[in-house]
C-alpha cells in the first residue's frame, strides 16, 4: 500500500529549526587514488560522475575499480554516507552531493570526492540531507566559502565552516520521505525509458545490422537466404539493392552547420556538460541563459538529432515530437553538431548515431591541440546505409510509440523536478509542513 502525504501551509516556528555544523554531524574522508589500469574491472566504484549526476546513489553502481581488501574497508560505502564532489573547474559543480541509501559491499569511492559519514543517529535524516544539500541555501553557502584558483577545491577547512539547518528529526523524516517519493517516480520513469530504448535498439540491430528485417513472407531476410551483395565502401555484404551514401549527400538527413542568428527574448543555453548520455541533467544548478541579440550557434529543430563533437564523449539529444527540447526554449553550444532528418528517417538516424560505427569514426577523425573533436567537414566523410523507404516507414511506425513514451516520461520528470525544487525551500524553512 502506497504511503500518502498531506501538505499544509502554515507559519512555522523558526525556533524549531536548529543550526548544526557539518563537522559536528559527520566525519570527512578522502577517496581512493587509482590508476587507469585499475578502472573498468573489479568491485563497484562511486565515481565523480555518479556523485555529480545523482541525488542518491543508484541501486547498481555503473563503474568498477580494482581495489584491495584493505582499500575496500578504508574507502567503504555504507547507508547514510554522503559524497561530495571535491574539485571542479567551476564553483557550481563543487560539493555536489549524493547520498547512499544502503550499504554497498566491497565498493570504494573516487579520490575526486569526499565522504561524510554520520557520527550520531537520529539527528540528521539522510534522505532529508539528500535534498537539502542540493538546495539553494546550501549551494549558496558552498559558493560563499569556496576557494577559487585554477580549479575550485572543497577541503576540510571549508567543511568545518559549513552549517545546515534542521527541523526536528520526525519532520525531517516526513520531508525526506515525501521528496524521495517524487525521486522514486523520476527513477521509475528513467528505468522504463532505458528498457524502451533497449527494445528500439534491439529492433534496429535486428533489421539494419543483422539484416533480418521481415521479408515479403514475414521471414527474417538474411537468415532466410535473402540476396546479399558485397559493398566496397564499407567492405561487407548488404542486402541487394541497398545503397551507401555520404552524410552530406543522403536522402535521410542533412548536416546542420553552425550559424549565427539573432533571437528575441531569453533561451536556455545548453552545454555538453549538462547532458548525461541522452538526458538533460542538473538544470536546477547549472542552467545558464542566453539573451536577445546574443549569438545563437545551434538552434534545435523538430526531427533532428544532436551529438557532442568531442572524442570519447557520448552525449546525444533527440528532438522529436513532444521532446523536452523545444526550438523556442533552447540554443546549443558549439560543442554539439546536428543532423536534420525526415520524419520517417528520424529514429533510424538516431540509432545510427548511437551505434559503434558512428562513435568509432568520430573518435578516429577527431583532431585538435587541446581538445580533440570533429568538424562539419569531417562529418561529410561519414558513410550511412540507406534502406528502402518502405522499410524505413515500417521501422518508424514500430518504434515511434516507444520514443513518444520516452519523451512523455522525460517531460513528466522535468515537471516533477520543478515541483520538487519549488517545494524544497518551502519545506526546509517551515512554510509548508508534511503530515504523514
Amino acid at each position: 500500500m502506497k504511503k500518502r502525504f498531506v501538505l499544509e501551509w502554515e507559519a512555522y516556528d523558526l525556533n524549531k529549526i536548529n543550526e548544526h555544523s557539518l563537522s559536528d554531524l559527520y566525519d570527512i574522508s578522502s577517496g581512493i587514488s587509482t590508476t587507469k589500469d585499475q578502472a573498468g574491472h573489479g568491485s563497484p566504484f562511486v565515481s565523480f560522475s555518479t556523485v555529480f549526476n545523482n541525488y542518491f546513489l543508484p541501486a547498481e553502481l555503473p563503474d568498477l575499480m580494482d581495489a584491495s581488501n584493505s582499500d575496500q574497508v578504508t574507502y567503504s560505502v555504507k547507508e547514510g554516507d554522503i559524497f561530495l564532489t571535491r574539485t571542479s573547474e567551476t564553483i557550481d559543480e563543487l560539493a555536489m552531493s549524493c547520498v547512499a541509501l544502503r550499504d554497498y559491499p566491497q565498493a570504494t569511492f573516487s579520490g575526486f570526492t569526499k565522504r561524510l559519514r554520520p557520527k550520531t543517529e537520529d539527528v540528521a535524516y539522510h534522505k532529508y540531507l539528500g535534498f537539502y544539500l542540493r538546495g539553494y541555501l546550501f549551494r549558496q553557502t558552498v559558493t560563499n566559502h569556496s576557494i577559487m584558483t585554477l580549479r575550485s577545491s572543497f577541503n576540510e577547512e571549508i567543511f568545518a565552516m559549513l552549517k545546515v539547518y534542521l527541523p526536528n528529526y520526525e519532520q525531517q523524516v516526513l520531508i525526506g520521505d515525501f521528496l524521495y517519493s517524487i525521486e522514486q517516480k523520476i527513477q521509475l520513469n528513467n528505468a522504463i525509458n532505458t528498457e524502451l530504448e533497449k527494445v528500439a535498439k534491439l529492433l534496429y540491430n535486428y533489421w539494419f545490422v543483422q539484416f533480418d528485417f521481415p521479408d515479403k513472407t514475414g521471414k527474417p531476410y538474411h537468415a532466410s537466404g535473402g540476396p546479399m551483395e558485397y559493398n566496397k565502401q564499407i567492405k561487407c555484404e548488404i542486402p541487394k539493392g541497398w545503397r551507401i551514401q555520404k552524410l552530406n549527400n543522403t536522402d535521410l538527413c542533412t548536416i546542420l552547420s553552425s550559424g549565427i542568428e539573432e533571437f528575441d527574448g531569453e533561451k536556455i543555453y545548453l552545454s555538453t556538460s549538462e547532458v548525461d548520455d541522452s538526458e538533460i541533467v542538473n538544470h536546477s544548478v547549472t542552467t545558464d541563459y542566453a539573451h536577445r541579440l546574443q549569438r545563437a550557434n545551434m538552434q534545435p529543430r523538430h526531427n533532428s538529432v544532436w551529438f557532442a563533437k568531442m572524442k570519447d564523449t557520448v552525449k546525444n539529444i533527440l528532438v522529436n515530437k513532444g521532446a523536452e527540447i523545444l526550438e523556442s526554449d533552447y540554443i546549443f553550444s558549439t560543442g554539439f553538431a546536428g543532423l536534420q532528418c525526415s520524419q520517417i528517417s528520424l529514429y533510424y538516424v538516431w540509432n545510427y548515431l548511437r551505434g559503434d560505427y558512428f562513435e568509432n569514426k568520430k573518435n578516429l577523425m577527431a583532431t585538435g591541440a587541446t581538445q580533440q573533436a570533429i568538424n562539419d567537414d569531417d562529418l561529410k566523410g561519414f558513410d550511412i546505409l540507406v534502406p528502402p523507404e518502405p522499410l524505413l516507414e515500417r521501422f518508424h511506425k514500430a518504434v515511434a510509440p516507444y520514443y513518444h513514451l520516452i519523451s512523455k516520461s522525460r517531460f513528466e520528470n522535468k515537471e516533477l523536478a520543478e515541483l520538487r525544487d519549488f517545494l524544497l525551500p518551502l519545506l526546509m524553512n517551515g512554510q509548508v509542513r508534511v503530515q504523514g
